[in-house]
């Protein structure tokens, strides 16, 4: 009988190192924690492996032909070899064979979190020959008018991570696969607009596809600002989830929100408003100087110190006239967590009451 102890002393041979695993990893997992580097387009760690790319592939000692890492289970004594060379070769192939297909490799780092997994591979293997130029699969959707997803399928591979992720991770079923061969193409119930499908543009399958197919259409409003992307991570502020994500800039310009794939909270999960919810940070509209009510009904510029002088007066009177307990304040869910502690902290310590709440709780 086997015994908990020798489970957890499972071990294999990966590229000629003895290494342990755990019960029912595949060999992909096992290879890409011990830093094996073992390509993928079709997988997705929050997914189901998948096994449609082929990339993956390793040769196993005993097996006839070579197995897909990502579907195949390890197993105590298994021999893995993950870059012979007739395995690279076969994967240069393959992608030689994806890129005649696709309308350009280079896609700009605003079209999603995984844009550049594709030209990444092809640089790696120099798969840019041109053995396979012919017919061409997919059509981009140039119709959908909708404001956040750009369906750009000239650069689709047929992956299916965006399928996969829209049903397994976000339950929403919004979009599908139809036909077959070169007539494959991603698509929405009855072929309509993302709008008119249950697609709560959440994002997801903008930030898992590995070409740009699916892309960020307010954050390629910014590909010809100069400068290069940075990224920040910070907590999205619109409710109390706490999911992490990566702010985009160039300079001081705000230009996209990226999931944090490592987030405790989220995973790479992120809703709407925290994806594409960011025009108010620099909106010509948004008020840089306080403003005072007059008599009339009119607002006065004024200054800070002013402002905050009459604002203290206000709550002076009131604590003076009605108590402590005629205060309640409530933050904005589109100020920084800075000012959502300030707030609390100011009637808290202020006042001495639990009166604050947040409007990102609605």
């Amino acid at each position: 009988m086997t015994t908990k102890a020798t489970e957890r002393k499972q071990t294999m041979t990966l590229d000629g190192l003895e290494v342990p695993f755990s019960p029912g990893e595949t060999l992909y997992e096992v290879a890409r924690r011990h830093l094996a580097p073992v390509p993928t387009l079709c997988y997705d760690p929050r997914l189901e492996a998948f096994g449609a790319c082929r990339l993956c592939i390793v040769e196993v000692q005993g097996m006839k032909a070579p197995v897909a890492s990502c579907t195949t289970k390890a197993l105590q004594g298994m021999v893995v070899s993950t870059a012979t060379p007739s395995v690279e070769k076969f994967r240069k192939t393959l992608l030689e064979l994806v890129v005649s297909e696709n309308r350009e490799v280079e896609v700009n780092p605003l079209r999603g979190f995984a844009s550049q997994e594709l030209s990444t591979l092809v640089n790696r293997y120099g798969a840019r020959t041109g053995r396979f130029q012919g017919k061409h699969s997919g059509k981009s959707n140039k119709t959908d008018l909708n404001p956040f997803i750009l369906r750009d399928y000239d650069l689709c591979i047929s992956c299916y991570r965006c399928v996969r992720v829209c049903a397994e991770q976000e339950g929403d079923y919004a979009i599908s696969v139809m036909n077959r061969g070169f007539s494959t193409q991603i698509t929405t119930e009855f072929n309509a607009d993302l709008r008119d499908s249950a697609c709560t543009f959440c994002g997801q399958c903008v930030q898992t596809c590995p070409t740009g197919a699916l892309a960020d259409k307010k954050a390629l409003r910014s590909a010809d600002l100069p400068g290069e992307i940075e990224k920040t991570r910070t907590i999205c502020p619109y409710c109390g989830v706490g999911c992490s994500v990566d702010i985009m800039t160039k300079g001081d310009r705000m230009v996209g929100v990226q999931p944090a794939m490592d987030g405790p909270a989220n995973q790479g999960a992120l809703c709407i408003k925290g994806q594409f919810a960011f025009d108010f940070v620099q909106h010509n509209d948004r008020l840089k100087t306080p403003l005072l009510r007059q008599s009339d009904g009119s607002f006065k510029e004024i200054g800070w110190e002013e402002a905050l002088e009459f604002a203290a007066q206000g709550f002076r009177r009131s604590l003076e006239k009605h108590g402590r307990r005629s205060v309640y304040g409530i933050a904005s869910g589109r100020a920084p967590h800075e000012a959502a502690y300030s707030m609390q902290k100011f009637v808290r310590a202020g006042f001495g009451t639990h009166y604050v709440d947040n409007c990102s709780r609605a």
